[in-house]
């Protein structure tokens, strides 16, 4: 019996949804009513289409991996009620807590739509078992991947998400250290602090077009290599990184389309990112037969380099202005989500490959 990532996915996509209904958590105070008044009040007489399709789908993955989860720890006789439960709690803690943040408004329709969304997540999870269907995930799992998978198919489920955020280089995730000096700096700001800060002793400096497409070209090796680890079979590997492929080019052209619009959807598609993308499906074809733990140790090698380069690299004005862009639009919402998993995405995938290196007992 295999551990189902089923938990580890409800964990992180309830962490997802935490932040993304507190975004900014700043200016929290008392705003001299009831935290609890928005559940009487009159249904808002302003909303959008938009609104009610986010909150409606954004809690329906909750709700799925909840009922999942309990059914694959033996817990089928309570697995409806504790997602739906979980969910609604959740959603109505969040709500009850936007009270006190002054940019962000309670409501009692979103409250409703995201119940409602937590409920039919639920259902489709346990309709899905009822039907069969959940018992082919499991014999296709079992199938394809080695039993101690979790916590690589948890990684490769959020890779196509992470990729949704703005990036200076196509498949470029990680690149962090440029900004987090930036935040910690307007942080010690009139502080003695400021002078402990560690700065780096040269000046970044765009990226090289060479290097540029050894960034991009490690982008879309890393998650292949990652999958390798899972995967034993040869012939199942090739499919895997077909599917990789697909997911990164066109869920870049999404964050592309989001960012800039849907006619600049593909202007990251340059000649070089083809030669790239063309060099990692090659190299990735090459190292099917990789052994398991070799294919961690180069996933590894390659994490370290991809997020070496990336941050030695200055980000763009033209950048900045996309990121400006996204942060400021309609998607704000996803701020949260999409920038979280495009900063950590590296790093989680770096603690698990250590920890797969490391832990004598793996089967790997």
């Amino acid at each position: 019996m295999h551990k189902s990532s089923a938990w580890p996915l409800a964990l992180v996509y309830g962490g997802l949804i935490v932040y993304a209904s507190l975004f900014p958590f700043a200016g929290w105070r008392d705003q001299g009513v009831a935290p609890w008044f928005f559940l009487t009040a009159p249904l808002p007489k302003y909303w959008t289409g938009f609104d009610v399709v986010t909150n409606l789908v954004g809690y329906m993955p909750l709700g799925f991996f909840l009922v999942l989860s309990a059914l694959r720890s033996g817990r089928s006789r309570y697995a409806l009620r504790l997602g739906v439960l979980v969910a609604s709690l959740l959603s109505l803690l969040l709500e009850l807590l936007q009270v006190y943040l002054p940019n962000r408004v309670p409501s009692n329709l979103d409250l409703m739509l995201n119940m409602a969304g937590g409920a039919l997540g639920a259902l489709s999870a346990w309709s899905l078992e009822k039907l069969g269907v959940l018992q082919r995930w499991s014999r296709f799992r079992a199938h394809w991947f080695v039993e101690d998978a979790r916590g690589g198919l948890v990684l490769l489920a959020l890779w196509p998400l992470a990729l949704l955020f703005p990036t200076s280089v196509p498949l470029g995730l990680g690149q962090v250290v440029e900004r987090l000096q930036a935040r910690i700096s307007d942080l010690l700001t009139d502080t003695p602090f400021l002078d402990w800060l560690p700065l780096s002793e040269t000046e970044l400096q765009p990226l090289l077009p060479s290097v540029e497409w050894l960034c991009v070209l490690l982008g879309l090796l890393i998650p292949c290599l990652l999958g390798f680890c899972i995967i034993r079979k040869v012939d199942k590997r090739a499919w895997f990184v077909a599917w990789v492929c697909f997911f990164g080019v066109w869920v870049t052209a999404l964050s592309a389309a989001l960012s800039v619009g849907p006619e600049h959807a593909w202007v990251w598609l340059s000649a070089p990112v083809k030669v790239a993308l063309t060099s990692a499906v090659v190299m990735a074809l090459l190292l099917l037969w990789v052994p398991r733990r070799a294919s961690a140790a180069l996933a590894l090698l390659a994490l370290g380099v991809h997020l070496s380069l990336l941050n030695q690299t200055w980000v763009s004005p033209y950048f900045e202005h996309n990121l400006f862009l996204w942060e400021q639009g309609r998607f704000i919402r996803f701020h949260g989500l999409a920038q979280w998993l495009g900063w950590l995405w590296p790093f989680a995938a770096l603690v698990y490959l250590l920890s797969l290196l490391w832990d004598k007992d793996s089967k790997i």
